[in-house]
């Protein structure tokens, strides 16, 4: 470098000092965000220069191979970024640094049609991204040289980050830009090479132009020998400058994308499945999405961070991107690369923006389709995803009523005549089973999977033969409030309501006298009188063929299991009476029928009742009185 000539002081070209500030103290949330926006540009430098390399081969000067260097000077509290992309003219570094908000890539990409803007790769558009740097440097020196400019035709710009800046010729033999920022006090955390090495991995990973280091970075030290010494700094690449995701499926091993997986997502084992898919057409991108093997501990924590990971044109901008993925999918991992999103001028939110409602749709089509051809092609794999997230996936029956039935279809169940406890059984291959008269989806819902297995409402079912869903998760109840039918097959609770499996059906009637058996009248009277507000009413069953009596809900009225997780809550609700529904076939009955002795009844009735709300897994309200009730029954069989 030579002597300075034609040196100005010149204004930005806006309310510069107010704006300035706006945006180096209120645009961005982040410090390191500095950095990220400079190696951005220095990529988009390099990208131009490639791009009009083609058809221009003289502006590399022999020089095609691109990197951009990353340095730091402790003692003189510096960081130095540079490219040998573009660079700039005097006229340029006015135009596109003088002027807040004025982006070269903006301007670039306007120039450009058809294929080549489509072709074209950069990010920059905003033109603020560079300001970025006043948020950790007092003091920021730009030289630059284009690379359509004579050897020796540089440029350099300085500015305080104040109302105007300085603009000088000066002698640069290199093409490109070099960036240098002398950083704040409260900024010094960055002149180390582990801290900066780990931003660069963060940020710039997968930026397509090696970004190289010192290798001593690490310790951070930097290698003192000038060049009178005779060896220059050795540097070393630090980024992975490949996006595995711009490659061609067919490009890519398997053994590759699950090492990715495991670098992005933080995870040692293995995905169970993954869908790699590029989009073209109206909206762009590529997404790259995976079903881990494992749920996280904080799965069921709603608020929890979650989402897949935000690329633009291969840079990273987002960690958790929650837009593009309903909340019941928040186990899914991934990225989405696209440069067809708004982002806020910081490029540290998503706006509010069609094309991610488009996305959104697209993307959560994709997880459920790769979930489906899991399901298809290999059940154990599936099954491992149901154990582990089955449960979150039932919440989408309720948040996405556009993919309800395909939701649904997913679905996994045990039941009662499937010989096993796990749940493995599908609503589409229940209906494939359904008998022949049968039209009807039943279920039965209980707090465990023995209680459902072993509840008393099966008990005609299992006689006839007819298949039951088992629902025992905490969810289930709230589920099949939302999932009314399957295949134009309606779900039909077996705890609720009047029975009609074979065509007699067992109406409710408000005085409960349309029992079916006119026999024991006189007894369902005596057990109304009873029992009094603790029953809606009393009635003879067509459910029980081995229990003696059970509960009933209406048909209007909310089950058992969701009344019991909603009082766990904390929630008030109204007192609900149950029908009380008892096996006129029943020796227990039988007998009570025959009872004159009223104190004897009213014990034996009592009885029969709270057996009833144990089977269904309700709590007594008066435990002892049950027991001293029970013992004296089994003193009396024992006597006999």
């Amino acid at each position: 470098m030579s002597e300075q000539t034609d040196k100005q002081t010149l204004g930005f070209q806006t309310e510069a000092r107010q704006l300035l500030k706006l945006m180096i103290h209120s645009l961005y949330s982040n410090k390191e965000i500095f950095l990220r926006e400079l190696i951005s540009n220095a990529s988009d430098a390099i990208d131009k220069l490639r791009f009009l390399s083609l058809e221009n081969p003289d502006l590399l000067d022999g020089e095609a191979d691109f990197e951009i260097k990353v340095e730091f000077d402790p003692e003189q509290k510096t960081i130095t970024i540079t490219d040998n992309g573009i660079g700039m003219s005097r006229d340029e570094v006015i135009e596109n640094l003088g002027t807040i908000a004025k982006s070269g890539t903006a301007q670039f990409l306007t120039n450009l049609t058809g294929d080549q803007k489509k072709d074209s790769q950069l990010i920059g558009q905003f033109g603020v991204g560079f300001y970025a740097s006043f948020i950790v440097a007092n003091k920021v020196v730009v030289e630059t040289r284009g690379a359509e400019q004579a050897e020796g035709e540089g440029c350099r710009w300085t500015s305080s980050g104040e109302a105007d800046f300085d603009i000088e010729t000066v002698e640069r033999d290199a093409r490109g830009t070099e960036i240098t920022l002398y950083l704040n006090e409260d900024a010094e955390e960055f002149l180390n090479g582990y801290r900066l090495q780990t931003i660069v991995k963060k940020y710039a990973d997968h930026v397509s132009v090696p970004v190289l280091m010192q290798k001593d970075a690490e310790t951070g030290q930097e290698d003192t020998e000038d060049d009178a010494g005779g060896d220059h700094p050795e540097f070393e690449v630090i980024n992975r400058a490949t996006a595995l995701w711009t490659r061609s499926r067919s490009e890519v091993a398997e053994e590759e994308y699950q090492e990715f997986y495991k670098h992005i997502a933080h995870d040692y084992q293995d995905p169970l499945t993954w869908s790699h898919n590029r989009v073209e057409g109206k909206l762009e991108y590529t997404s790259l999405i995976y079903i881990p093997s494992k749920a996280p501990f904080d799965l069921w924590n709603r608020e929890s961070p979650r989402g897949l990971k935000l690329y633009v044109q291969r840079v990273f901008i987002m960690d958790e991107a929650e837009q593009f993925l309903p909340l019941y999918l928040r186990f899914v991992k991934g990225i989405v690369d696209s440069n067809d999103l708004s982002l806020n001028v910081s490029r540290e939110i998503l706006q509010k923006d069609p094309a991610i409602d488009s996305m959104r749709a697209a993307l959560t089509k994709r997880v459920l389709d790769s979930l489906e051809k899991l399901a298809k092609s290999d059940a154990e794999k599936y099954a491992q995803f149901w154990v582990e997230f089955g449960q979150v996936l039932k919440e989408g029956v309720a948040e996405d009523f556009t993919n309800k039935d395909k939701i649904a279809g997913l679905l996994r169940f045990a039941t009662s005549t499937s010989g096993s406890d796990s749940q493995d059984q599908s609503l589409a291959g229940y209906v494939e089973r359904m008998q022949a008269d049968q039209d009807k989806i039943y279920y039965v819902a209980a707090d465990s999977h023995q209680m459902a297995k072993h509840s008393p409402h099966l008990e005609i079912f299992n006689k006839k033969g007819i298949e039951v869903l088992l629902l025992s998760d905490r969810i289930d109840e709230w589920l099949v409030g939302h999932l009314s039918e399957f295949d134009g097959k309606p779900l039909q609770d077996v705890a609720r309501g009047a029975l009609d499996l074979d065509g007699s059906k067992n109406e409710d009637s408000a005085d409960g006298e349309e029992t079916g058996d006119e026999g024991l009248s006189d007894l369902i009277e005596r057990l109304k009188t009873t029992l009094g507000d603790q029953v809606e009413t009393v009635r003879t069953s067509q459910r029980l063929t081995d229990s003696p009596a059970c509960l009933v809900v209406s048909e209007d009225e909310m089950g058992m299991q969701m009344r019991r997780i909603l009082a766990q809550a904390g929630q008030s609700l109204p007192d609900a009476k149950r029908i009380f529904e008892v096996n006129a076939n029943h020796p227990l009955v039988t007998r009570l029928d025959a009872e004159e002795d009223e104190t004897r009844f009213e014990r034996l009735a009592k009885v029969l009742f709270d057996q009833a709300l144990l089977a269904e897994g309700s709590q007594l309200d008066d435990p002892a009185t049950f027991v001293k009730n029970l013992n004296e029954f089994l003193l009396e069989v024992a006597g006999d």
